[in-house]
């Protein structure tokens, strides 16, 4: 903790609990901001819509009836580019020969490329690959003794012993091995041309044969590799042509865990594949209250959410539905236009406040990075950053604050506010990272507090109505903030940023990096080799930028730096986030990589050991 003076705190504090309990926080006003965010008519606020853009006029418009002022002058959008979707161009094709016999399939009925696929065109033969699974922590390995180079590799879907609780591959628990952007990694890593996707029968016999459908699908924006799924009934003849029964080929796997690859004999496939990707521009929206200094606070949250649904949505048969984000995050959003308007009618604060709140949160933190690597006021100005990410479900009291750890005294802080609410704080994360926008802003050694009321049945569904949210509670939550914020603005000394080390994902989001996996669903993660970096979540055109490394990790250890782009890791080219993962956990800990990475104009080289994740 900072030293403070005791006359001060006393002050600070007496001061600070008459003027937020004679607040005028108004329930009725700040449901009224969520009705409208999470309105049918914004159609859940996707980034790069023009629902999300009304939203961003509606947020402008409070913040200027509030008096507070564009940074500078100037305007309180700031923009930035975003590749928000994919879809089906116009010239996808998928035919292949059978001992000469030709044939053409049918674009959603017989099969479909998926949204990560790379575009492009391309023939070749086809190798049976089982599952598409590498997994030496499991001494299995489908693409043993195969050679693959140049070619289409068939794989079947999710992985062995599904539903064997005995399974080496965590028994009913997917593993990373099982995610569709694995398998496209894997293949690629084998210089396979394409990857051709079907079912995996012997675990769902029950299930109809149906392709999945297109934009579902987790992964980068370009896998750099073509994938497709086909219908499984369309490769039978593939194999009662080379002598094989695919069903008896699962059964065998599945008994003994050993692949069953091979070349399939007089096939040859020629794949047209065109996926559409769209660059938008969305928008931050920024406000400010000056201070007397010229430090200040930021106060954020995101205000998008994911449209009609798509790859994060947790009710997948309502894709095309309005997923409305009423918590998800109109209940930030709303939060921060009233903290706006409550600190727009007291006394000029000692520091600035700074307002804002973020697009493409759900894409990957794009927002919120975008302003921490261009921030309107110098960044080393920042005291702390106060995020508020779902803070309309508090439930019996209990409130979730992490980045407590980031600052110090910011936990004394928060300690003695708490006495004065029926709130029950839980500091259990201090590490400031996580899957809202306060990890932007910590890997640039800004203290953060991230306020959240907890996960519930309604997160990323179209249930998730304004309704369900419990306006008292969040209400409560905003004084309490108000009266965080106060005791950090008026203290003499800015809290001093500490480092402490990572823990992602305190809200079940689904865009970790590094040290935690970057899928969803049932996969598991938390265990395995370690490396320390923290990853900049915003894609670059080929790499995994560095937003900051963790003293005294492994990468720490080798002089990686934040900023470092990483391309190579071992043998395996790095395009994105999705590669790095999985490149990393195809290591164990105590292995030594050598690993490539961009600095500027330099290509740097370096050997990490990595070490056991905790």
């Amino acid at each position: 903790m900072h030293r403070r003076y005791l006359l001060f705190a006393l002050a600070a504090t007496l001061a600070s609990a008459a003027t937020v309990g004679q607040s005028s926080f108004d329930p009725d006003r700040y449901l009224g901001h969520i009705k409208f965010l999470a309105s049918p008519e914004l159609k859940g606020r996707a980034t790069g819509s023009p629902e999300i853009e009304k939203a961003a006029q509606y947020i402008a418009a409070q913040f200027k009836q509030d008096g507070l002022q564009p940074v500078g002058g100037r305007t309180y959008f700031e923009p930035f580019e975003v590749t928000t979707s994919a879809q089906v161009g116009a010239k996808n094709k998928f035919d292949f020969s059978l001992n000469g016999d030709s044939q053409n399939l049918q674009l959603d009925k017989e099969f479909v490329p998926f949204n990560f696929s790379a575009s492009g065109k391309a023939s070749g033969d086809v190798v049976f690959a089982g599952y598409g699974i590498t997994a030496p922590e499991y001494a299995y390995d489908d693409y043993a003794g195969l050679d693959v180079k140049g070619k289409f590799v068939l794989v079947l879907e999710h992985e062995p012993q599904e539903y064997d609780p005995s399974s080496v591959f965590e028994g009913k628990v997917y593993t990373d091995h099982a995610q569709f952007y694995s398998k496209a990694a894997n293949a690629r890593n084998h210089g396979a041309r394409g990857v051709i996707l079907i079912e995996d029968w012997v675990h769902h016999k029950t299930d109809p044969d149906q392709l999945e459908a297109f934009g579902r699908a987790e992964g980068p924006a370009d896998a750099g590799i073509l994938f497709v799924q086909v219908r499984e009934d369309v490769v039978k003849p593939w194999f009662r042509a080379a002598g094989k029964d695919l069903q008896q080929i699962e059964f065998d796997i599945d008994r003994d865990l050993k692949p069953r690859s091979f070349a399939l004999p007089g096939v040859t496939v020629r794949e047209s594949v065109d996926i559409e990707r769209a660059v938008k521009t969305a928008h931050n929206v920024v406000a400010y209250l000056p201070g007397r200094t010229d430090e200040y606070l930021i106060i954020g949250a995101h205000y998008d959410h994911l449209g009609l649904g798509g790859q994060y949505s947790l009710a997948p048969s309502l894709t095309g539905t309005v997923h409305p984000g009423a918590d998800d995050n109109a209940s930030g959003t709303a939060g921060v236009l009233e903290l706006a308007r409550y600190f727009s009618s007291q006394p000029k604060p000692k520091r600035g406040i700074l307002f804002i709140t973020f697009a493409g949160e759900e894409l990957g933190l794009l927002g919120s990075g975008f302003y921490a690597n261009h921030p309107e006021l110098p960044i080393d100005k920042a005291v702390t950053m106060i995020n508020l990410d779902m803070i309309g479900r508090i439930r019996d009291g209990k409130l979730y604050i992490g980045g407590v750890g980031t600052g110090g005294g910011l936990r004394a802080d928060l300690e003695a506010v708490a006495p004065r609410y029926s709130l029950h704080p839980d500091y259990s994360d201090n590490s400031g990272y996580g899957s809202s926008d306060h990890t932007s802003f910590t890997s640039k050694q800004v203290p953060v507090l991230f306020f959240f009321s907890g996960l519930h049945a309604d997160y990323h569904k179209p249930s998730d109505t304004w309704d369900k949210v419990n306006v008292p509670g969040a209400i409560e939550v905003l004084e309490f903030v108000a009266d965080t914020a106060s005791r950090i603005d008026n203290a003499p000394d800015r809290p001093k940023f500490i480092r402490v080390e990572e823990k992602f994902n305190p809200h079940g989001d689904t865009h970790d990096g590094d040290d935690v996996t970057v899928s969803s669903g049932k996969s598991s993660g938390g265990y395995g080799p370690y490396f320390g970096s923290v990853p900049d979540f915003a894609e670059v055109p080929n790499g995994v930028r560095f937003a900051d490394i963790t003293p005294g990790s492994p990468a720490a250890l080798a002089g990686l730096k934040g900023g470092d782009i990483l391309v190579k890791f071992g043998s395996a080219d790095i395009r994105n986030l999705y590669d790095f993962t999985y490149a990393l956990r195809a290591h164990k800990p105590g292995d030594e990589v050598e690993v490539e990475v961009l600095r500027g104009d330099q290509r740097v080289r370096a050997n990490v050991k990595l070490t056991q994740r905790k």
